[in-house]
């Protein structure tokens, strides 16, 4: 029956796809806290259960596959570089160059050690670098630097500028017509899967390797998207597909089966439950802001001596949730709204 469909279930906005990356930013907030608290990154939840994949790693999987599903619907729907542009860099820039002012004229002047004329000469390269997303600056001189994590000020970032260059594949794709055909998606991705498979044996650069495996699960979301009236949405599929990577924990496909399983049960999760849960998206979509603003605000928890992960979480969590709400009400929503304008 048709209605078994992803494409049945994904033609309007009602569905849970806010409140997954909700949970999603918060689950990278989480993951952090033992990182920050400790120094111990493999210390995260799940490091060591899914054979690397951390918490934090699979939280960011399921931003990548959201976003190649609905960047892909977006582009096949505005036809128009112009409009497609201005809505995704009206959707990242103008809330993250808010933040790094924010990091370099109020936070990092408030905590630095260093002297004031050494700060003020790098404030200006933290914020130019950071908002270009491809030179990133990870530290301001005298803040954080005895923070058990190091004094990194915004680690996230880093995730950006590999979403903005899977947001250029689009458009190539987009370009060559790929969206629209189910024959060129698969051959699309057969093409990506033997660069996939060569990258991640030679290791040629780390940012390679880590384009290639945030590339995964975002081109499995753009599958589907292209695949969508042939994808059925079942619970089953859902298990099975965890099954499979349970089935395949000890091989080298481990992480790759992984990943399309996280990919199928996100879209599962974000179209079938309805009722109640559904009334999450009256809230607005603080999950940017959470994820943008958390990493700073668990370095300044830190920095005030506090060692233990949860406690970390606990004070963390509110504090990022408030600028994460101011963010969406006073920035991402109006830009949003102006996007909606020039489309």
């Amino acid at each position: 029956m048709e209605a078994n469909f992803l494409s049945e279930f994904s033609r309007g906005r009602d569905n849970n796809l806010n409140l997954i990356r909700m949970i999603a930013a918060t689950g990278v907030l989480i993951s952090h806290a033992w990182a920050v608290s400790s120094g111990l990154a493999d210390q995260q939840p799940l490091s060591e259960t899914l054979r690397g994949i951390d918490l934090g790693t699979i939280s960011v999987y399921i931003f990548f596959a959201i976003s190649g599903y609905l960047v892909a619907r977006s582009f096949d729907r505005t036809g128009s570089l112009k409009r497609f542009w201005s809505a995704w860099v009206l959707r990242i820039f103008p809330a993250l160059l808010v933040l790094l002012l924010v990091t370099a004229l109020i936070i990092g002047p408030f905590l630095t050690i260093a002297e004031a004329g050494e700060f003020w000469k790098t404030a200006p390269s933290y914020i130019f670098r950071n908002l270009t997303l491809f030179s990133l600056q990870q530290h301001l001189p005298g803040v954080f630097t005895d923070n058990p994590v190091g004094a990194a000020i915004n680690i996230p970032l880093w995730t950006l500028s590999y979403e903005l260059l899977c947001y250029f594949s689009i458009m190539l794709l987009g370009i060559a017509g790929v969206l629209k055909s189910h024959r060129l998606m698969v051959l699309a991705l057969l093409a990506f899967l033997i660069a996939y498979a060569i990258i991640l044996y030679y290791e040629p650069h780390q940012r390679l390797v880590s384009l290639a495996k945030l590339a995964l699960p975002f081109i499995t979301g753009v599958f589907f998207f292209v695949w969508r009236e042939k994808i059925p949405l079942s619970p089953l599929i859902g298990l099975g597909l965890f099954a499979l990577a349970a089935i395949a924990y000890n091989t080298i496909l481990f992480q790759e089966i992984f990943v399309i399983a996280i990919t199928y049960n996100v879209f599962l999760l974000a179209y079938l439950p309805g009722g109640v849960i559904r009334k999450y998206n009256r809230v607005g979509d603080y999950s940017y802001g959470i994820y943008i603003y958390a990493f700073p605000i668990q370095q300044i928890v830190a920095y005030q001596g506090v060692t233990e992960p949860i406690l970390n979480i606990f004070i963390s969590f509110p504090v990022a949730l408030v600028c994460a709400v101011i963010s969406w009400t006073v920035i991402e929503k109006p830009s949003l709204a102006l996007a909606k304008s020039i489309r």
